[in-house]
């Protein structure tokens, strides 16, 4: 029985996009929790910012890891999200920190960009258990609807 998970990152037009699902194949019971788990805590994690209008990247993270807590998972990324637009998106020479749902990222996320529009947000769920080698992955648009 295997678990995977595909990470679609499409262009349309001059706006980029970002999608990741995990599925499951076969009926091992802790593989379909897993899979379970991570669209729960993508659904918590999207309701937590919007009611956080000034929720931090790090603060973001920081929710991200407590999700994976607390259904008995390790939350297995060095980001939970990352910015996304008008592509190419937003981009610092080197930075690895600001354009990212990352723990050392003090910016709101809410701020305009440098042209002070809206910025998108995708928000990337990790849970794993390493313990037993398996792991899953869903991500998806997280500042609209």
């Amino acid at each position: 029985m295997t678990s995977s998970f595909l990470d679609f990152g499409p262009v349309f037009e001059e706006w980029e996009a970002d999608f990741g699902r995990t599925y499951v194949v076969g009926n091992d019971p802790l593989k379909h929790k897993l899979r379970r788990d991570i669209e729960e805590a993508f659904a918590s994690g999207k309701r937590y910012f919007h009611e956080h209008p000034e929720i931090t990247a790090a603060e973001l993270y920081a929710h991200a890891q407590q999700l994976a807590e607390q259904a008995g998972w390790e939350y297995g990324g060095p980001i939970a999200g990352h910015l996304i637009g008008i592509f190419p998106h937003e981009k610092i020479p080197g930075d690895k920190v600001t354009l990212y749902v990352h723990p050392r990222n003090p910016n709101r996320m809410r701020l305009p960009d440098a042209f002070g529009r809206k910025r998108h947000w995708i928000l990337e769920i990790h849970f794993v258990d390493r313990s037993r080698q398996i792991g899953g992955f869903y991500e998806e648009l997280l500042t609209v609807g």
